[in-house]
């Protein structure tokens, strides 16, 4: 396993610009289908799911200002958050949504109460996987379909390098190298998610393979 990379600093800065129009769609990009996936992992249908990512999205956008990286990392705030309004959701709105700035919202955001661990564990795994598949979604065009099939294949699917040597009438060999290359490059971008983390280590195999 690794400690994935933070969201990079100067996005979060970015954010905070209400004219950055071109930060903002790209942080809708990156988290929108991390969000959604949390919330279909608690049940919530596909258009209740959409609706929850909304109010998470509305939710930063109000208070990123407010962030201060010196009480924690982005994604732990930002985990809070989701955490939270998901509870909101499921308890049937016990705490009313209400317009983005409203008092209710920036205190519920800061609210303290522990998380149940599992829903932590639960983000800080489709966190990684987000960040994983950001990554490869940046990259993917650098290779051929073949080195792309037999490194993905191999290192994110777990397939056996002689079976996917075969079904793609290339040598071992070939696999191996096309399974390096691609690797090496995955984890260079992968660090660049959080501009130079050194994070990442060796466990980009076991985010694709959770």
């Amino acid at each position: 396993m690794y400690d994935s990379p933070d969201t990079r600093a100067s996005l979060i800065v970015k954010l905070r610009d209400p004219a950055d129009s071109g930060a903002w769609r790209e942080f809708v990009a990156l988290y929108e289908p991390l969000i959604v996936r949390l919330a279909r992992r608690r049940g919530l249908q596909e258009a209740d799911a959409h609706d929850v990512c909304q109010e998470v999205l509305r939710a930063v956008l109000s208070a990123v200002e407010r962030y201060d990286p010196a009480r924690g990392r982005f994604r732990s705030w930002l985990a809070r958050i989701t955490h939270n309004l998901l509870v909101n959701f499921l308890s049937r709105h016990r705490f009313p949504f209400r317009g983005s700035g409203s008092t209710s919202i920036l205190e519920l955001l800061e609210s303290q109460a522990e998380r149940d661990p599992e829903a932590t564990a639960i983000f800080e795994l489709e966190y990684r996987r987000r960040v994983l598949e950001w990554a490869a979604e940046e990259i993917k065009d650098e290779f051929t379909p073949t080195t792309w099939q037999a490194f993905w294949s191999t290192a994110i699917e777990g397939a056996r390098p002689c079976d996917i040597a075969a079904r793609l009438g290339i040598s071992v060999g070939a696999v191996y190298i096309a399974r390096s290359r691609a690797l090496a490059r995955l984890k260079r971008k992968v660090e660049q998610f959080g501009e130079g983390s050194r994070e990442l280590g060796s466990g980009v195999d076991d985010a694709g393979s959770n």
